[in-house]
């Protein structure tokens, strides 16, 4: 789990540092995926699936509106001096509010939700996953029909005069 979060820590360096957004969209994509992989190893499976799924989709929507906007034939990558420097900015002021925030860290206890009670018929999420859908009903239609209208609305924005997706800013 300390790796999870190491790599967690890192893609948020990633996405932080590089103003291209090819390079930031990988990074927010792998800070998704590992923080799936710390939901699953604190008893979120499920929840972790789902969360994954409903977020790459809106990735790949921002990731080809992003894409279709700045059409860029050399993009900054990781490897740059310019953004290198972001970098080792970011991290070493990471290091120091850890230092300075974080001193007794080890001592904090982290149970996952299988842990909580062991009679349980059910995990944790998957009774959450039944209240979504029970209570909330009403609340998960209408989030579906404002990403479809959102969805919409940015198909709209790129079309521009005739041009299609790709056209200069």
């Amino acid at each position: 789990m300390f790796m999870m979060l190491m790599f967690f820590v890192l893609g948020l360096v990633a996405v932080a540092s590089n103003p291209a957004p090819y390079f930031a969209a990988l990074g927010l994509v792998m800070v998704a995926g590992v923080g799936c992989v710390l939901l699953v190893g604190y008893g979120g499976s499920f929840l972790s699936l789902v969360l994954f799924l409903i977020y790459l989709g809106g990735m790949l929507v921002v990731f080809a509106y992003t894409a279709a906007l700045a059409a860029e034939p050399y993009p900054e990558s990781w490897g740059d001096w310019s953004v290198l420097i972001y970098v080792i900015v970011y991290l070493f002021g990471i290091f120091l509010v850890g230092k300075h925030f974080f001193v007794g860290w080890w001592n904090l206890y982290i149970i996952g939700s299988e842990e909580v009670s062991s009679l349980e018929m059910i995990r944790g999420d998957f009774g959450g996953v039944a209240l979504l859908y029970s209570g909330g009903g009403m609340m998960l239609m209408l989030s579906g029909w404002v990403l479809l209208l959102t969805l919409f609305v940015i198909l709209e924005l790129t079309r521009g005069l005739s041009w299609g997706a790709l056209r200069s800013v």
